[in-house]
């Protein structure tokens, strides 16, 4: 027992395996809250469009010297309100306008990038750099996802109500379009927070795995919030440490370990698990064998 205790805590004896596992928590526990709601919502496909489109708005805010979570921020909030609009006056349908949305702001951001000089590397843009960040980075994190996580927390029925149905949370008095904006602000803030840690291809996995999962696991939405969070905790925790061990990446073996939680819970659902819902309708199908030989 104390080798394994001493297993796990061995990476956390390196200062900056803390500061990557205090950001990556940070960036976790924010993003699984909200994952619930995109989930619900069918937005796991804006959080992928916003988290490729922020790259421009990193790149033209290098070159006017402005701090990148601006340029991040409104290139992310671009690209969602222009689908928003090409959704509303044209035929096409939202997934269809995502993918050109997003897939020309990603592309101009990669020329953009190519052809300027710049301290930035673009793989720690892609995917994260999450044992180089210092405590500056994590201070700027948390200010940024802190007020993203209590916003959901405190407005939770709000969202939800607005998730599931959005005409009912109009009937009832709610402010539709400020939920919508709001959602839409708390996304980008979360992803311009997380290209740190997970970098902004990976972001995806953390705003959609947790909730996915939650999902086949619950029924209530309360329920399901609290178990997103846990699980990326679990995710975030076992994916440093391993990333130590197997001297992989953190960021992707974080990813990893999500995938494999949500394979399982896919699997062995009680409920909602393939396996369960084929034990279910083997035990219906006998009940009702039982009830006809009865009769």
């Amino acid at each position: 027992m104390s080798d394994m205790f001493n297993w796990f805590l061995e990476p956390f004896s390196f200062d900056f395996m803390q500061q990557a596992l205090v950001i990556a928590l940070l960036v976790s526990i924010s993003a699984g809250a909200l994952s619930c709601l995109l989930v619900l919502k069918g937005w796991s496909l804006m959080g992928d469009a916003v988290s490729h489109a922020v790259l421009p708005g990193i790149v033209i805010a290098y070159l006017l010297n402005i701090p990148m979570i601006i340029g991040a921020f409104v290139s992310g909030m671009l690209c969602a309100l222009s689908t928003g609009y090409l959704t509303d006056n044209t035929r096409l349908k939202e997934d269809t306008v995502m993918g050109v949305v997003f897939s020309g702001l990603f592309a101009l951001g990669i020329a953009l990038f190519t052809k300027i000089h710049t301290d930035l590397h673009l793989d720690h843009v892609l995917f994260g750099d999450v044992l180089g960040v210092s405590w500056s980075d994590i201070i700027f994190t948390a200010c940024l996802t802190g007020p993203a996580f209590i916003i959901v927390i405190l407005k939770r029925r709000d969202l939800m109500l607005f998730a599931f149905d959005p005409q009912h949370a109009r009937v009832v008095g709610l402010n539709t379009g400020l939920l919508h904006y709001g959602l839409l602000s708390i996304l980008s803030l979360i992803i311009v927070a997380s290209i740190d840690a997970v970098g902004i291809i990976l972001v995806i996995a953390v705003l959609i795995a947790p909730g996915a999962i939650s999902f086949q696991l619950c029924k209530r939405f309360e329920h399901m919030l609290w178990w997103s969070i846990a699980i990326c905790i679990v995710a975030c925790v076992s994916g440093i440490t391993l990333s130590y061990h197997l001297d992989s990446a953190p960021a992707p073996t974080i990813v990893v370990i999500l995938s494999l939680i949500f394979i399982l819970s896919f699997l062995f659902a009680p409920e909602k698990g393939l396996l369960g819902q084929r034990q279910a309708r083997t035990k219906a199908q006998l009940d009702t064998h039982l009830t006809d030989s009865s009769h």
